[in-house]
């Protein structure tokens, strides 16, 4: 379930049938999507024969694309099964809350056991145990056993793994790969989540969840059992060692680890400062997009059989902007192509919503996209840069706590502001996120070229 409240299903002919809530319940958006999944399917073929960035590296992206095709398939499948459990709207909503509570609630000690454990076996087992629940998942369904407490449970669960998995594969990066093939590595993790998660794991979902309930689940576990597999068998020898041996007998304690990741953060200014931006911005991002969707149908008068092509314009916006973001950095410098990327990005969100119609708001939404998708994957390298690989995961699990626990009450806020005029969001969150990145210039220009902050 999707925080716009969409769910999605595939009828025989191959034409998406898009199911919007919230003011517009019920209708119904049918767009034939067989083309662009085969467009889709052709991005990750191309991306598959790129130069390959090592043995590790491809096995653990291999892991991250079955993975990525599964959460596609759980994602659109849940909500579905949900439906036909319950129809009270709390509960339903609690599914896509459910999803991201792990984040606020775990991210900084499974952060902690990413910097203590072997990071290929942590994969390996958070793949694994998805696998089992997934399985019993499917079981349970298909014996007629299933109950929407049992999907609630399901959920939190797989979402805990999620939260060990995205962490582990983030903090392995510096593992398996040298300073100047960060870049690289990010936009092929984040480009091919984009094309296998939206564009294949949902539509194969819709086939599956058609022809019987469970067998999306059944094709879930499965491919979270093949990623299992992918993973622990990532080569140690091609993995840097990052553990060191100083003052072992204080690195002991749990707690004091997790303590130290927390504090770490905020002794280095530099991090902070970056981390805070990323927050705030984040925050009026979701605060402007919170009810876009109602903008889009109601205010520029969409017709609702045009809203799914309107998406996937945009996706081939961020897709674009994740093949080229490595060739961007090259080419103008890190730092800059940042500072103009985040800055681009908050200004398109302020001309949203003076979008006098659909087709100009198509565009600078497509174009937002495509910037934000640079600033991301050139985000994530810089934090790759800037954080001792033997303390990432804490670091990582920390930041992400901060930023994405904000999000949540930037949401709230937007809908509530959306009551005075459904312009309203996109205004006060685009003007606020583009203050900010100019306040930010000077710090963005040297944020991306700085070094190490630690050996």
């Amino acid at each position: 379930m999707s925080t716009t409240g969409f769910t999605f299903e595939f009828s025989e002919n191959r034409t998406k049938t898009l199911h919007v809530g919230g003011a517009n319940a019920g209708a119904q958006l049918n767009i034939n999507t067989t083309n662009v999944r085969y467009k889709m399917v052709d991005i990750v073929t191309r991306l598959i024969r790129m130069n390959s960035l090592g043995p590790a590296f491809n096995r653990m992206w291999g892991a991250s694309l079955i993975t990525n095709l599964a959460d596609g398939v759980l994602v659109a499948a849940a909500p579905l099964l949900a439906v036909t459990l319950t129809k009270n709207p709390v509960l339903i909503s609690a599914l896509s809350a459910l999803v991201m509570l792990p984040w606020l609630l775990f991210a900084i000690p499974i952060g902690t056991l990413v910097d203590r454990l072997d990071r290929r076996y942590l994969l390996a087992s958070a793949n694994a145990v998805r696998f089992l629940v997934a399985a019993l998942l499917a079981l349970a369904i298909s014996t007629h056993r299933i109950t929407i407490l049992w999907l609630f449970l399901a959920t939190f669960t797989i979402g805990i793994c999620e939260v060990a998995a995205d962490t582990t594969a983030q903090s392995l990066i510096p593992q398996i790969l040298d300073k100047s093939q960060f870049e690289k590595g990010n936009s092929r993790l984040q480009t091919s989540e984009t094309v296998v998660q939206g564009f294949i794991g949902t539509p194969i979902s819709g086939f599956l969840y058609a022809t019987a309930i469970y067998l999306p689940f059944f094709v879930n576990s499965l491919g979270f059992l093949i990623a299992a597999g992918l993973a622990i068998s990532i080569p140690v020898k091609f993995l840097q060692q990052i553990r060191i041996d100083v003052n072992q007998e204080h690195n002991t304690n749990f707690v004091a680890e997790m303590k130290f990741g927390i504090r770490y953060l905020f002794m280095e200014k530099t991090l902070l400062r970056l981390v805070i931006t990323t927050a705030s911005i984040g925050l009026c991002y979701s605060l402007a997009t919170s009810t876009t969707v109602l903008f889009m149908l109601e205010e520029l008068k969409l017709n609702t059989s045009f809203f799914g092509i309107a998406l996937t314009i945009q996706g081939v916006g961020a897709i674009t902007g994740g093949l080229l973001a490595p060739k961007f950095s090259t080419v103008f410098g890190r730092s800059k192509t940042m500072t103009v990327c985040i800055f681009l990005s908050s200004l398109v969100v302020l001309l949203e919503g003076f979008s006098p119609n659909i087709y100009w708001f198509v565009g600078f939404s497509t174009f937002g996209a495509f910037t934000i998708s640079i600033w991301n994957i050139l985000l994530m390298s810089t934090y790759q840069n800037l954080i001792p690989s033997n303390i990432f995961g804490r670091i990582h699990g920390t930041r992400r706590t901060i930023v994405w626990g904000l999000m949540p009450f930037g949401s709230l806020l937007g809908g509530a502001i959306a009551k005075g005029g459904l312009r309203l969001p996109l205004y006060i969150g685009g003007a606020i996120a583009t203050l900010i990145t100019l306040f930010s210039i000077g710090f963005m220009l040297q944020i991306g070229e700085t070094k190490d902050v630690a050996p």
